[in-house]
């Protein structure tokens, strides 16, 4: 099984790699696969370095929110 998190695009580079922020923890994103523009402040779920999906921030904060209670519950 796969996850992809939400995270938000914190900056962008002029070879199209972002920085994303999840829940405080900072990664590396190319954004070659998305067909949609992505600017700073948006949010985009990520897999394997990857930006596959722009969302909106109100299902990216649900998700992310869904997530935080999965780790506090150990539900997996």
């Amino acid at each position: 099984m796969c996850i992809g998190f939400p995270g938000k695009v914190i900056s962008i580079d002029e070879n199209n790699i972002a920085v994303i922020d999840i829940s405080g923890t900072r990664r590396e994103v190319c954004l070659d696969l998305i067909d949609e523009d992505v600017t700073t402040g948006d949010y985009v779920i990520s897999h394997a370095g990857y930006a596959i999906h722009r969302i909106d921030e109100e299902l990216a904060r649900e998700k992310l929110n869904l997530l935080k209670e999965i780790i506090a519950n150990e539900i997996y």
